[in-house]
């Protein structure tokens, strides 16, 4: 059979139509790329510090090779920047992030909390929602909220290790509320951009063994206040991938 030129155009569109339909939505919640270079920080981002720690990392927006990215230098110091999200894990379950460092910490260990330390990591917390939280970590959370105020319910912290095998999920050296899952571990990749992709979705299931409740906050962090070593790290643009229709 013979298309005539109308309907083969027609027939041409509308495979390009379904071809768009395809495409993932995206979602930016990092978008260093179009930053002014300089200490100011991008739209959105706010510095996060802690209580006890005085001294804190250094953050500002720096070109490299012709891309703007965020630089972090830390010594003997811990701070990161964050952004107030709201994204529901099932629509955009996958998270998208490229980072290089400039070195490993020699005491870096992901069991101890005097070695809880990274050139470079990406947290992502989610909401506190009752409905979909366990009894038993209602409470917890309760106990939680008494000594340290507002607080996430969960935390994933993708980390740059030292030494733990790639895959490895541990809780936080100091709270179970938080998992450590090594995404880049040792010296092999110093010095280059690594692109990352992880599913939050199925790492929260599988780090807490429930449904995810919304995202709520995009952290980066370059810290060093435990094991008093120095490390640079520089990272890219952040985005969320929505889940196919």
């Amino acid at each position: 059979m013979r298309l005539t030129a109308p309907i083969l155009c027609l027939a041409l569109l509308g495979a390009a139509v379904m071809g768009l339909a395809e495409q993932p939505a995206l979602l930016m919640v990092g978008t260093f790329s179009t930053a002014a270079e300089g200490p100011a920080l991008p739209d959105g981002w706010q510095r996060l510090t802690f209580k006890k720690i005085e001294r804190h990392t250094q953050y500002e927006v720096v070109n490299d090779h012709a891309v703007t990215v965020i630089k972090a230098v830390s010594e003997a110091s811990a701070s990161g920047l964050t952004k107030a999200v709201t994204i529901d894990p099932r629509e955009y379950p996958i998270v998208r992030w490229r980072w290089k460092i400039e070195n490993i910490l020699d005491k870096s260990d992901v069991n101890r909390k005097d070695g809880d330390d990274y050139p470079a990591r990406l947290y992502i917390t989610f909401a506190y929602e009752p409905d979909k939280v366990s009894f038993g970590k209602k409470l917890k959370y309760k106990a939680g909220q008494a000594l340290f105020g507002d607080i996430p319910i969960g935390a994933l912290s993708y980390i740059w290790d030292s030494k733990s095998p790639v895959g490895t999920v541990v809780d936080n050296a100091f709270t179970s509320f938080a998992k450590m899952i090594v995404v880049e571990s040792g010296a092999g990749r110093i010095g280059s951009w690594i692109e990352e992709e992880r599913d939050v979705y199925q790492d929260y299931l599988s780090a807490f063994g429930e449904e995810p409740p919304a995202i709520n906050g995009i952290a980066i962090m370059t810290d060093t206040d435990n094991t008093k070593e120095r490390a640079v790290a520089y990272y890219g643009d952040i985005e969320f991938v929505g889940a196919p229709k």
